[in-house]
């Protein structure tokens, strides 16, 4: 189909004009609504994802039409603004546009529990999955930019109207950080369109290759990457620049946090993939050992910090500190090795980030709870629970056989192969992960077993659903990476033979 593409990301609307239409009264019909609005995403990327070939190279699945058309008078004449609505996917967005769409559904069904006006949250909900698959699909920085903003106005809303005690610092503090990287990702696109003419992806790739896109200079070059790097940075987050990420994963609610851990994170690598190493590979080299640094700062320090916390929300949220340090170590090793294991990091976390904190909310409804000295010994009450959690856990800090065992050791032998010194330093924090994940996780499932979780209930059958799905993609992709790989092998031939240009 030419409109698939269209079609996927603004299917979620359906679910939101079904919603309009419901009285705020009819729970059930509300949040079947809410349901249905993300597993349509689900079936058509499945589709897209049927019809995809892996061994060709280039874009798949190309949309374009005119779209804004405008005559800019200067001082040095007049320029034409054209925009087109340029839509398409590679390899790497169509695993992004799949783990979003998988997710969404679990967040819904891990929402169903929500009482409190679930018409908006449904509405907002679908309106934050609409602008995370336009991000992936885009093929058009203005496109981009627009779907990149409209993921952070529901967020804020999610944020502040459902969230737990602090929720309004939280929200405003995600709102004046990402606000802040978008500001300088607006100056950084209308740089890029005045000194090329051209909004669209392989348009400006090919233009600042060329002889022409070169001779606007190195310092400029130099400065839009540096400019991207902070834009981004913020939004994976980078050390110093996440603050605002812990609040918010500890003040939102654990649906919408799976969405932010699992898919908005990876927003930020997933820019600093397409357009840092897209457009600037050399620069980007050249700015490969910071990278490098940058991520075993993030890798030591979140958890160093995880290790020291008390509540399991905050332990997970420096967890995810840590582990974006390994995507930012390996996209800085600039090979084969490190930067699969870059992007086998935003899927293996994403999946299993979201399950961690499905469980947490689980935990919390039940306890009312998240602090970990009021739990111990909850394998006996809850054996389901517990279980899925220590399995999680072991996907966490990286054992064999799961994904995080994949994404963690590609990463690292990549950063060996060019810079083993940084390697050896970061890999005290793989150890560091092991005692962190095991404290958390063995604190809470074992010892002593309280009076007060007699009560508790396991996992329900609808629980079941995304504690067991998200699981078994851990282990699916442990076990066979292969099923990522057939679909990265074009994307990253083109990026890498960027780098050795």
């Amino acid at each position: 189909m030419n409109h698939m593409l269209s079609l996927l990301i603004f299917s979620p609307l359906v679910g939101i004009i079904a919603l309009s239409f419901l009285s705020w009264k009819n729970e059930r019909a509300i949040k079947l609504a809410g349901l249905f609005g993300t597993v349509l995403p689900l079936i058509l990327v499945l589709i897209a994802a049927a019809g995809f070939h892996s061994s060709a190279s280039g874009l798949q699945m190309t949309e374009q039409a005119n779209w804004i058309s405008y005559t800019l008078e200067g001082i040095n004449g007049s320029m034409e603004l054209k925009i087109n609505y340029e839509l398409g996917i590679t390899g790497l967005s169509l695993v992004l546009l799949i783990l979003t769409a998988v997710v969404a559904v679990l967040a819904a069904l891990a929402s169903w529990n929500m009482r409190n006006a679930s018409k908006s949250y449904f509405i907002f909900f679908l309106i934050l999955e609409l602008g995370m698959l336009g991000v992936f699909a885009s093929q058009n920085l203005f496109l981009f930019f627009i779907f990149f903003e409209i993921t952070l106005i529901p967020m804020f809303f999610l944020i502040g109207r459902w969230g737990y005690a602090d929720r309004e610092k939280a929200a405003f503090s995600f709102l004046i950080y990402n606000g802040i990287g978008s500001a300088i990702l607006l100056i950084v696109f209308v740089a890029l369109f005045m000194k090329t003419g051209t909004m669209n992806y392989g348009e400006l790739a090919k233009t600042l290759a060329s002889p022409a896109g070169a001779s606007a200079g190195s310092t400029f070059r130099l400065s839009v990457l540096v400019s991207l790097l902070i834009a981004f940075g913020i939004k994976l987050p980078i050390f110093p620049l996440h603050t605002w990420m812990l609040r918010v994963h500890v003040q939102a609610p654990p649906p919408i946090v799976m969405l932010h851990s699992g898919i908005l994170l990876k927003i930020g690598a997933y820019g600093l993939f397409t357009f840092g190493m897209g457009f600037f590979p050399e620069e980007f080299k050249s700015l490969g050992v910071l990278i490098a640094i940058l991520g075993v700062i993030n890798l030591l320090y979140g958890a160093f910090l995880a290790i020291v916390q008390t509540d399991l929300k905050k332990v997970l949220a420096y967890s995810s500190v840590s582990h974006m340090g390994i995507v930012l170590i390996g996209l800085a090793a600039m090979n084969e090795a490190g930067v699969k294991g870059a992007i086998f990091q935003l899927v293996s976390h994403g999946l299993i980030s979201a399950l961690l904190f499905f469980l947490i909310g689980v935990l919390y409804e039940r306890s009312g709870s998240s602090d970990i000295q009021d739990f111990g010994g909850l394998a006996a009450a809850m054996p389901v629970t517990a279980g899925v959690l220590l399995a999680g856990g072991l996907a966490s800090l990286g054992l064999p056989g799961m994904s995080g065992f994949i994404s963690e050791f590609l990463a690292f032998v990549g950063l060996f192969q060019t810079m083993p010194i940084i390697a050896a330093v970061g890999a005290v924090g793989i150890i560091l992960t092991a005692v962190y994940i095991l404290r958390a996780v063995l604190a809470v499932t074992f010892g002593p077993k309280k009076e007060a979780h007699s009560a508790f209930k396991d996992l329900t059958v609808l629980e079941k659903v995304p504690a067991f799905v998200l699981l078994a993609l851990v282990l699916l992709i442990g076990v066979y990476p292969e099923i990522l790989s057939k679909s990265l092998t074009t994307v990253l031939d083109t990026i890498l033979l960027g780098l050795r240009g």
